[in-house]
């Protein structure tokens, strides 16, 4: 008798651990590299080229944990939506695989994790954790309420800039609040692009967003974000005194700004989702940049 059982548990017990992990997006990592290059950034900058060991694998950690929670969170209260939105629908609270409940309870152990992480961190990183945690909790909710949700996401996601240099210099300086704000800025770019896929379904379902707020202006505006994001990207390396290393990686970041919207050009959901899935790329030579920096500038202080 027990050997007729463990044969089919076993597989029932692992397929269902796969639903959790869809529902946590782990299959998708895009979500995980657009919230850890901004708080790489930080890093390595609050650290002038050398974070704190520890700070790496605690933030490496919490990204990945943050954002898990963040996915099923969102898509625990979008479950009575996620049905009727056609890139939504599979999803494993959408589609029955995870009941409501065990969402619940996976999100309560992953919040539970990042409490640990949280209390590896100093007393100025652990209460802009605080806010860290209502940023995460509140996005799922307020696009139902205002039209610019993916401001609030764009803060959420890089509300790990100003902890990183809480927690490797105890303070928050200028250049902390500048790269927070380029990372926000660059988060309602790419959530945009990701927006203007469900933008039909979305206007159906009663779900805002920016993409709908901007309309027939859409992608004129997120040409101006880009712009904007640009210039935030310059005075970051005034601020810090990055060199032509780091210049370099912007006008990279450029080009590739240029080529998501060319790729955007149409408005057609495929051509969208790929603008948005290549946002990654900027995130990544923006690093490279900062890093090519410290390793021929290394800070001498």
């Amino acid at each position: 008798m027990n050997k007729l059982i463990a044969p089919n548990f076993a597989p029932d017990v692992i397929n269902q651990l796969r639903n959790y992990g869809k529902l946590m997006r782990i299959d998708k990592p895009i979500g995980i590299w657009l919230l850890l290059w901004p708080t790489l950034w930080a890093l390595w900058l609050a650290g002038e080229g050398s974070p704190d060991q520890g700070l790496f694998v605690v933030f490496m950690l919490g990204v990945v944990v943050m954002r898990s929670a963040g996915c099923v969170l969102n898509d625990y209260v979008d479950r009575k939506i996620d049905p009727y939105v056609e890139r939504t629908r599979s999803r494993p609270i959408a589609s029955g695989a995870v009941a409501p409940l065990e969402a619940v309870i996976l999100f309560t152990a992953l919040s539970l994790i990042a409490i640990g992480l949280a209390t590896m961190l100093n007393r100025p990183a652990q209460m802009l954790a605080i806010v860290a945690a209502v940023l995460t909790v509140t996005y799922p909710f307020i696009k139902r309420f205002i039209s610019i949700p993916q401001f609030i996401l764009g803060a959420a996601f890089g509300w790990a800039v100003p902890m990183a240099f809480a927690a490797q210099t105890a303070e928050t300086p200028e250049l902390a609040w500048l790269v927070f704000g380029t990372a926000m800025i660059w988060a309602v770019i790419y959530d945009t692009f990701y927006a203007m896929v469900d933008r039909e379904d979305d206007l159906r379902v009663g779900v805002k967003s920016t993409a709908i707020l901007f309309g027939e202006v859409d992608l004129f505006v997120i040409a101006g974000l880009q712009a904007l994001m640009l210039v935030a990207l310059l005075l970051i390396g005034i601020r810090a005194g990055l060199s032509t290393w780091y210049y370099l990686s912007v006008a990279v970041a450029a080009v590739l700004m240029a080529y998501h919207l060319w790729l955007a050009r149409d408005r057609q959901p495929a051509g969208c989702f790929a603008a948005f899935l290549h946002n990654h790329y900027i995130g990544m030579v923006v690093f490279i940049g900062i890093v090519l920096h410290y390793t021929f500038h290394p800070a001498t202080g």
